[in-house]
């Protein structure tokens, strides 16, 4: 112990002796350097790893230490070689200069934050919808907007922006549509008396408007056949130029009922076993249909049925957007857009519940 004291005492005193031609400015430095190691050392003490330098520890250190002579550095006592600080201090000058060098950038201003507030809404009001449909639901109240930009919205909330999208394959569609051609399903449903509900619908893949012919709980020929005359009688008055009608092959459709629309010149197209892509439009009314009304709604009996199923067919047809049709709806075209900004910056959206609030419009206050 007495001779490793000796050995401590003779190495300090010439250290001391070292100090003796060290300015006081590189004194100083060289304490905030070591008082930083000290404090690094604490700050990772019992972690059992190496010392490991922060971000920030590199940038404070080759700082600080830059501008000290190399010769002086090497006299340090650091706990990294004189090198590695100079590299650290190198790598420290090119980012600076490559943030002054990065240009301001140019592109779209930003989105009005009032705009932004209602992409919100909308999404918080209807947690079922995606960016699409979000974005079709602005188009009706004259809102120019990229769908992306609803996208980028709804991703910096950290909101999913298209919730269904792995339930539904697009990619089995059909690309194109006929301007006669028609197409009929029936829906099953029950009500909470306990009883089956069958629902036949029509749609016009062109328009793609919906005709709901009724709802019964005993599908019989008869009541199907006056269902077809009726829909027959509709598309005349209607102007609607079919000649085709697309259906599966269930049992519930009678015979009479193709006798019946031949006369009329509409011909019935049979869909493939079990191949319900060949029906695509049609399936997909019948999925946005349960979705959107059947199951969100308690439904008493059949007259309750009924009065649910108009109500919906008037808000598919006269307010909802549809992709296919550049967002308008069957029965109404897309509003001019607004130029005005100062309209835009003051947006007052009101909303009007049909069904209780399962279903919601959305236009502008008077």
């Amino acid at each position: 112990m007495l001779l490793r004291l000796a050995y401590l005492t003779v190495t300090n005193a010439f250290a001391a002796l070292r100090l003796l031609p060290i300015g006081d400015r590189d004194k100083d430095i060289e304490i905030l350097a070591l008082r930083h190691q000290i404090t690094i050392l604490e700050r990772q003490l019992g972690t059992g790893t190496r010392v490991r330098f922060a971000p920030e520890d590199r940038a404070f250190l080759a700082a600080l230490l830059a501008p000290l002579p190399h010769d002086v550095l090497r006299r340090l006592r650091l706990l990294v070689r004189p090198d590695t600080v100079v590299r650290w201090h190198r790598d420290l000058m090119k980012r600076r200069h490559a943030r002054a060098c990065v240009p301001k950038r140019r592109g779209r201003p930003p989105t009005v934050r009032s705009i932004r507030a209602l992409v919100l809404r909308l999404v918080r009001e209807n947690p079922s919808w995606g960016y699409r449909r979000v974005h079709g639901e602005l188009t009706t109240l004259g809102i120019t907007i990229a769908p992306s930009t609803v996208w980028e919205i709804l991703k910096q909330e950290g909101i999913e922006p298209a919730p269904e999208r792995a339930s539904t394959t697009w990619a089995d569609f059909l690309r194109s549509q006929a301007e006669a051609l028609l197409a009929c399903d029936f829906i099953e449903t029950f009500t909470l008396d306990g009883r089956r509900q069958y629902i036949l619908a029509v749609i016009e893949h062109a328009s793609r408007r919906v005709r709901v012919l009724g709802t019964t709980a005993h599908p019989t020929a008869s009541w199907v056949v006056q269902a077809v005359r009726n829909l027959v009688m509709d598309v005349e008055d209607a102007g609607c130029r079919a000649r085709y009608l697309i259906r599966d092959r269930d049992g519930k459709f009678p015979a009479l009922m193709d006798e019946i629309l031949a006369e009329s010149g509409i011909r019935t197209v049979l869909t493939g076993i079990r191949m319900p892509q060949m029906n695509a439009i049609m399936e997909r009314w019948v999925q946005s249909c349960r979705r959107e009304l059947l199951d969100r709604c308690l439904l008493w009996n059949e007259r309750h049925l009924r009065h649910g199923l108009r109500e919906y067919e008037y808000f598919y047809n006269r307010h909802r957007a549809h992709q296919a049709l550049a967002q308008a709806a069957p029965l109404r075209s897309v509003p001019d857009p607004i130029i005005d900004l100062e309209r835009i910056a003051d947006l007052t959206i009101r909303r009007r519940d049909r069904l209780g609030g399962v279903l919601h419009e959305y236009s502008h206050a008077a």
